[in-house]
């Protein structure tokens, strides 16, 4: 039911592996947005770097997306909805989809209105995974990054308005 709107199910980024006490970093807001499906507001997003400017993928990181959830969100449609992102996008391989697809299923839960998630991009291509501010997880192919960031800061995003007020470009 909730697969017309991919966007909300994108960033499922937390998980049941162990959790440490790695917080999220402070970072400067780039842009905020939020994203709505319909009469629906699915998640409030905001973009973080250093220096509070988004220039690219490798100059920009550390490069921070979280997001604050307005709805309940499974695990498995967090999953279906990033790999149909990715094929929209048309930027990685099907192999590659199902290989982070698999990896994402030990990272990520299912969240509540109100939680948080946040990944984090960082100087060596890796991401990090936060839920609620704690660390959840990291996932390790530096190819990834891009891909993921992709579906929301590429320029044929799904949610072209909320890339917009990310990268704060009018």
């Amino acid at each position: 039911m909730l697969k017309p709107y991919s966007m909300l199910l994108l960033l499922g980024l937390t998980g049941g592996v162990g959790f440490n006490a790695v917080a999220v970093p402070e970072l400067a807001t780039v842009g905020e947005g939020s994203y709505r499906y319909l009469f629906w507001q699915l998640y409030d997003a905001r973009l973080a770097t250093q220096s509070g400017q988004f220039e690219s993928y490798t100059q920009s990181t550390p490069l921070l997306l979280e997001l604050t959830y307005k709805r309940d969100i499974s695990k498995q449609q967090f999953i279906d909805a990033t790999v149909d992102e990715w094929r929209k996008l048309g930027q990685s391989s099907k192999e590659q989809q199902q290989q982070w697809a698999a990896q994402l299923q030990t990272l990520w839960q299912d969240v509540k209105e109100g939680d948080r998630l946040a990944a984090l991009l960082l100087d060596d291509g890796r991401v990090q995974f936060y839920f609620n501010g704690t660390e959840t997880g990291v996932l390790e192919d530096t190819a990834f990054g891009a891909a993921f960031f992709d579906i929301w800061l590429h320029p044929d995003t799904s949610a072209p308005k909320l890339r917009r007020q990310l990268i704060a470009i009018n």
